[in-house]
């Protein structure tokens, strides 16, 4: 087994949460990394022993660095895929993949012309739970899928934010960042075309003016229908839901959030920054014991059953009685990116999240914002079926 060489692009918050992945997974390896911010730098050149470069540019001329993860902001990843796909860098991209379909498009097209391999995540749909429904509804023993309910109520728009993550028009708000997620949760279980969206957002605080809310109706080619709501205004906590087990697999205590205020957006944005990698206030995660992460409570109803993901497995219920088809933890957290990675850069398999796949889950989510501004059903046009793949299967490499 060899190990893939990774470099990465922004070593913000995303980099953060998938830092665990790959500090455990013994199939990557961090060799280099961009980031405009000195201090993050710094701390990376520390932890990994490790190339460093104030520019994306010259993390993707770097020889060394076989994969770039792009974890910048939304609004630059186009640009950066580009570039290292022109270096002839396989990519992995933070989604939401991009801000436009046209930018998706390019995406695409550069990967195809520089022949490597495009994988956008982590979304939620990577998650074991999620994966392990999708192979409980392909058996067949439940028959077709008929409903989806997701719905997920956080703190969302009320962590610290730098101004243009309250900027829908620069990719801010709870529909890019947010639906990214349930949209593509939907579509892997639900087969992947969805036909039209009918949908509602909400922006309820003047002083934070992106989305902080949406409720969806998504209509499926082949007859299925699913149901997203997301609240992030910070008042209910879906994790009641999960038995106290955050987003991230962790355990936590329930309701004791403190607001956070801030005399005006550079205090804000300072306030982030510190607690970003690098910063003064950073805080490495946590080593513990974790479950699966998830995204809320996600119900699958099946002509026979009706199938629910949880942090430790998937709830089946049918004919008055409910029983666990249980996953053991997690070893190595968000392991399903890199199986996926893995199979598409080392063995040659075509990824489920591919570029394609990804452009698909963004039309959806633009679809909300424009069903939510002109108050009608959105038809798409766009739309991919999930792919049946190898990566179902019960091996895979130790990580």
């Amino acid at each position: 087994m060899r190990t893939l060489r990774i470099g990465v692009a922004g070593l913000g918050r995303a980099f953060t949460v998938m830092l665990p992945t790959f500090v455990r997974d013994s199939r990557v390896v961090l060799v280099a990394a961009a980031d405009p911010r000195a201090e993050a730098r710094t701390r990376f050149a520390k932890d990994f022993s490790a190339q460093i470069y104030a520019t994306v540019e010259e993390l993707c001329a770097d020889p060394a660095v076989e994969i770039v993860y792009v974890a910048t902001p939304h609004q630059h990843h186009a640009r950066h895929a580009a570039l290292a796909a022109q270096h002839g860098k396989h990519l992995l991209v933070e989604k939401p993949m991009a801000l436009t379909l046209n930018d998706c498009a390019a995406m695409i097209e550069a990967a195809k012309l520089a022949d490597v391999q495009l994988i956008v995540g982590h979304s939620h749909s990577f998650d074991a739970p999620i994966l392990r429904t999708r192979e409980l509804i392909a058996r067949g023993d439940y028959g077709a899928v008929r409903m989806m309910a997701a719905f997920n109520y956080t703190d969302f728009l009320y962590r610290p934010r730098r101004p243009e993550e309250l900027d829908t028009a620069q990719g801010g708000g709870a529909v890019f960042n947010q639906a990214a997620h349930q949209v593509d949760i939907v579509r892997l279980l639900g087969g992947g075309l969805v036909k039209t969206v009918r949908a509602a957002t909400g922006a309820w605080d003047a002083a934070r003016p992106t989305e902080g809310a949406y409720a969806a109706l998504l209509t499926f080619e082949n007859g299925a229908f699913a149901s997203l709501t997301y609240g992030g205004y910070g008042h209910f906590d879906s994790d009641e839901f999960a038995g106290w087990i955050g987003e991230m697999g962790q355990a936590k205590r329930p309701y004791v959030r403190k607001p956070q205020h801030f005399a005006n957006a550079a205090e804000e944005t300072a306030f982030k920054n510190a607690r970003n990698y690098g910063g003064a206030a950073y805080q490495p995660p946590a080593e513990e014991q974790l479950s699966h992460q998830h995204f809320g409570t996600v119900i699958v109803s099946c002509e026979r059953a009706e199938l629910r993901a949880m942090p430790n497995g998937v709830l089946i219920y049918q004919d008055g009685a409910a029983r666990l088809d249980p996953l053991l933890p997690p070893r190595v957290p968000r392991a399903e990116v890199i199986d996926e990675l893995y199979a598409a850069v080392a063995e040659g398999i075509p990824p489920r999240h591919d570029g394609a796949w990804a452009m698909a889950t963004l039309e959806v989510c633009h679809a909300i914002l424009q069903s939510a501004r002109e108050g009608r059903d959105i038809a798409l046009r766009h739309q991919v079926a999930i792919a049946v793949i190898p990566a179902e299967r019960s091996e895979r490499p130790d990580p």
